[in-house]
């Protein structure tokens, strides 16, 4: 059997974890290890060793299936910095835990043969409020490197692929959610890669709603979509007893 694929948006460290419980999520209960749970961005589990992120960790990593993240603006990338890098299924990964990695920015991953283009980061609209690296990492945006390395790997993809992971929105589909956000350099970049990659659907967190631009993209925050092969291509289907009904 196919491995299964969900994606859903942020879950803020425990804050909106809990849509990953079985109370939320009951389709969890039917996965195993080799299949994957997507999380669009701004994961915050990795943000300081202590009880508490410990202790959401190791109850992530008890649950059956692999949790995947891009990074979104509200991670501590000292910590994610500090972690060794590994090659896994195509791309470099920061391995958490044994079944939760970080997809690194830049990267493209092929699972259950399917391709992802990943690449994390945002602006912090509040960062003027938090305190640089305790609640503010100036990592939150690419660097050079990091741009490279994702033109390097479109690159190599020939500029196609099946699906993109973002945190942020590339500055045309941001002006959709909202007239009044800024566009920065991250959300250029992926207007300029949008124009020129062909891609199937991609989906993107950071907004905090749930809904479809257009016909290719999805802006996800509490709901749970699962990426179901089909005749045809594949079928994106809401999982029903997700957090957004509640």
């Amino acid at each position: 059997m196919a491995n299964r694929i969900f994606i859903t948006g942020d879950t803020h460290g425990s804050m909106d974890l809990r849509r990953l419980g079985s109370g939320f999520f009951s389709t969890g209960c039917e996965l195993d290890k080799q299949d994957y749970v997507i999380v669009c961005g701004d994961f915050g589990l990795v943000w300081a060793d202590n009880s508490e992120s410990n202790y959401w960790l190791r109850w992530l990593e008890k649950k059956p299936f692999t949790t995947l993240f891009v990074d979104g603006n509200h991670e501590n990338f000292d910590m994610l910095e500090s972690m060794e890098t590994e090659e896994w299924h195509g791309g470099l990964v920061h391995r958490v835990r044994p079944s939760i990695l970080h997809l690194m920015r830049g990267q493209a991953f092929t699972i259950s043969g399917r391709s992802f283009f990943c690449m994390g980061g945002a602006r912090s609209v509040d960062k003027a409020w938090r305190t640089p690296h305790k609640s503010w990492w100036p990592q939150e945006m690419p660097s050079s490197e990091e741009y490279a390395q994702a033109l390097d790997t479109l690159d190599a993809l020939s500029w196609k692929t099946d699906y993109v992971l973002t945190h942020c929105a590339a500055s045309n589909v941001q002006y959709r959610l909202n007239p009044t956000y800024e566009n920065d350099e991250l959300t250029r970049f992926l207007f300029d890669v949008e124009r020129k990659l062909d891609y199937r659907h991609w989906f993107f967190g950071h907004y905090h709603e749930d809904r479809g631009i257009g016909d290719r993209q999805t802006v996800i925050y509490n709901d749970v979509v699962e990426i179901v092969p089909s005749a045809d291509g594949d079928d994106l289907r809401r999982v029903p007893d997700g957090f957004r009904a509640q």
